[in-house]
């Protein structure tokens, strides 16, 4: 399954730039980041059956553990890409977290759409680290 992530604004050189491609080169599934200006902009047509995860602080909170086991229920079912939709500054739009399969939230606290970027990717690839039994994920 390709896990895409599908960001509103540029994410630069900076130090959140460099956390995304660690974890980008570590991701071993099919992985893509598509950047979109901060309005507009259109992304190819997905792979179809498709999933869509919206970031927003109202979403759920879920565990590592959690997310892996949805991702891989979902690829165990068919699914041939995981979208995530990551806002600009002001967030998603109401009709992108409505469309959405699932309204994610990495908690309450407002967090800035760059640092969700990398914070997803560090996600990700726990998740797939997860459901490979590799030791990355350490349960308390």
């Amino acid at each position: 399954m390709k896990l895409h992530i599908v960001a509103r604004g540029r994410i630069g050189r900076g130090s959140e730039a460099e956390l995304v491609a660690r974890y980008e080169k570590r991701i071993v599934w099919p992985f893509a980041v598509t950047e979109l200006p901060e309005t507009g902009g259109r992304v190819a047509e997905p792979l179809n059956p498709c999933k869509t995860v919206a970031l927003d602080e109202g979403g759920e909170a879920m565990t590592s553990v959690q997310f892996a086991k949805l991702l891989e229920g979902w690829r165990d079912s068919g699914v041939r890409e995981a979208r995530f939709l990551i806002g600009a500054a002001d967030g998603l739009t109401a009709a992108e977290r409505a469309s959405a399969d699932k309204v994610l939230s990495f908690g309450t606290a407002t967090w800035p759409h760059l640092l969700v970027r990398a914070m997803l990717c560090e996600q990700l690839y726990r998740a797939t680290t997860i459901i490979a039994g590799h030791p990355y994920h350490r349960e308390g």
